[in-house]
């Protein structure tokens, strides 16, 4: 059993900052790669960006250069920094684990264990 809790959703103003923490509990993987997704209300849920467990990041080009995607693996933790923020932006953010694999998965159905979401709001 593996459950993972978001963190740190809020109400911004457009140029803001927010800080999302994702923390897995219930099992340890010696490899496994963490992703985040979002997705806007009438909209799919859209892949934002993925860790592997040594570091290796992608980025949807929607948000390079604003995100910044980490983790702690001490902590069974990854971290989503998100700056200038935009309305956009706005949606509920999932986390997402994958074990047991090397390169950071991009699609919904590769990974494993989902979180249940933290809302992000953001004003113009």
């Amino acid at each position: 059993q593996v459950q993972l809790l978001e963190s740190g959703g809020g109400l911004v103003q457009a140029g803001g900052s927010l800080r999302l923490s994702c923390a897995a509990s219930g099992r340890t993987f010696s490899r496994y790669a963490m992703g985040w997704f979002r997705q806007a209300p009438g909209k799919e849920r859209e892949f934002v960006t993925a860790i592997s467990w040594i570091g290796y990041t992608r980025y949807a080009d929607s948000v390079k250069g604003r995100f910044t995607n980490s983790r702690d693996n001490a902590k069974a933790t990854v971290y989503l920094q998100m700056n200038s923020l935009k309305p956009e932006d706005t949606a509920v953010y999932y986390c997402a684990l994958r074990a047991s694999v090397e390169s950071p998965p991009t699609t919904e159905i590769q990974y494993d264990y989902w979180g249940q979401g933290t809302q992000v709001t953001v004003s113009s």
